[in-house]
């Protein structure tokens, strides 16, 4: 379906691309008519005046213009010839597409539809657990998880031995002796000491 779908895009920007090329045909075209239709005005104003050179000059650019307008007329007609045969390639393809995922989608509901009735109509596989069997499972997976959570806590609390230094520490905020660490207060009374202002 994928491989599909990107045919069809490929082809669409092929399409507009050919149309693209065919309108830059049909402004050159234009353009060198438009050209032609001048130069053969001056270039007969040029032969009234008897400046021949001066019309040779413009019969030679007329000549090149006419062949660059003959080439893009070519061109067009290529364009329009391919620009046919791609639209109706891409109308063709879209439709089949369209119609593919239609069809995809009607497989989809259907399968969709055939599960939720799998257990109804067609016997569960082995494998499929039912619903009050499954809500039960996972209440027992949730009771083993908070006890192993409360044993993991026990134990870590059992494992830890008290360290010297937490003790000292918890002695000296209670006050009993001087502090282990630097405390704001402390550094705040000896930075006013410095600064001459009255604790």
């Amino acid at each position: 379906m994928r491989d599909a779908t990107r045919a069809v895009e490929r082809a669409k920007r092929t399409l507009a691309l050919a149309m693209a090329q065919d309108q830059a045909e049909g402004r050159k075209l234009a353009a060198a008519r438009a050209e032609v239709a001048e130069l053969e005005g001056r270039a007969t104003e040029a032969l009234k005046a008897d400046r021949a050179e001066l019309a040779e000059r413009a019969a030679e650019a007329i000549a090149a213009r006419e062949a660059d307008a003959q080439a893009a007329e070519k061109a067009r007609a290529i364009f329009a010839a391919e620009i046919g045969r791609l639209e109706s390639h891409v109308r063709n393809q879209s439709a089949r597409l369209a119609e593919l995922d239609r069809g995809r989608r009607l497989a989809r509901a259907t399968e969709a539809v055939r599960i939720a009735r799998r257990g109804r109509l067609e016997p569960a596989p082995c494998t499929q657990a039912t619903l009050s069997e499954a809500e039960a499972t996972l209440a027992r997976l949730r009771e083993k998880q908070t006890e192993s959570c409360g044993a993991e806590a026990a134990l870590d609390a059992l494992d830890v031995p008290p360290r010297a230094q937490s003790v000292n520490e918890t002695l000296a905020e209670a006050g009993f002796g001087p502090p282990v660490k630097p405390r704001a207060a402390d550094v705040l009374a000896r930075l006013k000491e410095k600064a001459g202002i009255p604790a």
